[in-house]
């Protein structure tokens, strides 16, 4: 078993997924697909989510799914890890979101899912959320990508990713942090990236990373600096495939060790031949389409998949 590298994954099966215009105020990755109605956009991204689970488990990949319900408005429930993540010593993270109706996806119903249905150990739960109060925020594995093995958590800040609660994380998890800042051109003005794993994802032994999205060139420099300091191959790729999500993609390992990099079929097909061959030194790209969920979601498989490090009952290994 590869110790950074999930090989179970737990996501939530949406039920009234659609454009969230609470989080449109700065993710500029969404879209309003006005011409298809509400229960079109909910059936095609149900079978986008159906595809990437089937083509998950079919690599022998644990997927847990939970379903979403109707009792609370979250049409962003499809990512998870905004607001949870999972740790190898049993504790849970639960963080603190920047729109309302998104902290409703916090059920602790989950928890109890995972205890008793999957034999999943818990031990406590760290909870970030009061921060809220405050206006601060730290959106979990969306916010801060998380090196496991030499524990350091990347973050980019933003609105979403502040420097306090970030810290805090550090201090309760016993991570350090490598903070920078990361940009987007919208309408010709360069704006805060919403989200660091949109820029970045760390693999075992790689990562991916738009270097140009990091305009102060001592940032990024420091940045590269620790990504290859900690035994990464950095594989470069464009702002203009950051925002066909290349960034947003989520290396996973299987129960028989074999390594993949999950992504959609959009961020798969921006990719040069180049680029390909560097990801397949180190594990074998699997993508699906998933263009309905970027589109309104504004997230991409990264966003889909919380890791579950939690250990299991020993009887159920």
């Amino acid at each position: 078993m590869t110790k950074g590298l999930a090989s179970s994954v737990m996501m939530v099966r949406p039920i009234a997924f659609r454009y969230n215009e609470q989080t449109a105020t700065n993710n500029h990755y969404q879209k309003l697909l006005s011409q298809l109605s509400s229960d079109e956009v909910q059936g095609r991204a149900l079978d986008e989510f159906d595809g990437l689970v089937a083509l998950l488990r079919s690599h022998n990949i644990e997927v847990i799914v939970v379903q979403d319900t109707l009792e609370e408005d979250t049409p962003d429930s499809i990512f998870p890890n905004n607001w949870i993540s999972f740790h190898d010593d049993g504790r849970v993270g639960w963080y603190p979101m920047f729109a309302e109706n998104r902290r409703l996806e916090r059920r602790k119903e989950i928890l109890t899912l995972l205890k008793e249905q999957h034999q999943f150990l818990i031990s406590e739960v760290v909870d970030f959320s009061h921060y809220e109060s405050d206006g601060c925020f730290l959106e979990g594995t969306g916010s801060m990508l998380l090196d496991r093995v030499n524990k350091i958590a990347y973050a980019a800040q933003s609105l979403r990713t502040d420097a306090r609660v970030l810290e805090g994380f550090c201090r309760s998890f016993g991570f350090k942090s490598v903070t920078f800042k990361s940009y987007q051109t919208v309408d010709s003005e360069r704006l805060p990236i919403y989200h660091t794993n949109v820029m970045l994802s760390l693999g075992d032994d790689f990562a991916v990373l738009c270097a140009d999205t990091i305009d102060d060139l001592a940032e990024r420099k420091y940045l590269i600096e620790c990504l290859k300091e900690s035994g990464k191959e950095v594989i470069f790729i464009t702002e203009d495939q950051k925002h066909r999500f290349a960034g947003n993609v989520m290396p996973v390992v299987n129960k028989s060790g074999e390594k993949f990099l999950v992504m959609s079929r959009t961020a798969h097909q921006s990719l040069n031949p180049e680029q390909i061959k560097q990801i397949e030194k180190h594990c074998l790209i699997l993508s699906t389409p998933l263009d309905t969920i970027e589109a309104c979601g504004g997230g991409s498989a990264r966003c889909m998949m919380a890791e579950l490090f939690l250990p299991k009952n020993a009887q159920t290994k």
